[in-house]
């Protein structure tokens, strides 16, 4: 069973950088699926905002393109979330799973809180 840990959120101001972490654990076929990033703001549900595919293809919503970065690391198991110009509307609980070309897990991590607010 597959087990997601996320990492590397925090506060930060308007215009700053955070880079998250996703641990993908108890997996031997990560390198075989394509890995995304989704958040959940308050109120609202949880959404895609990028994807990296098994041969390194990415995908960004256009809330996000241009200031987040997708990056995986298959030896590690691990996938990375490198976030710019960061945007008070960033802010949102996000987390790891599988997504784009395939359905997440039914089993999430706990995410990782990111709050940008001066």
């Amino acid at each position: 069973q597959v087990q997601f840990v996320e990492s590397g959120g925090g506060l930060v101001q308007p215009g700053g950088s955070l880079r998250l972490s996703c641990v993908a654990s108890g997996s031997k076929f990560f390198r075989d699926y394509p890995m995304g990033w989704y958040r959940q703001a308050p109120g609202k549900q949880r959404e895609l905002i990028t994807f990296i595919t098994s041969r390194g293809g990415t995908n960004y919503d256009d809330s996000v393109k241009g200031r987040f970065t997708i990056s995986r690391d298959n030896a590690k198991n691990t996938v990375f979330l490198q976030m710019d110009s960061l945007k008070p509307e960033d802010t949102a609980v996000y987390y790891c799973n599988v997504g784009g070309e395939a359905d997440p897990f039914a089993d999430w991590g706990q995410g990782t809180q990111v709050t940008v607010s001066s």
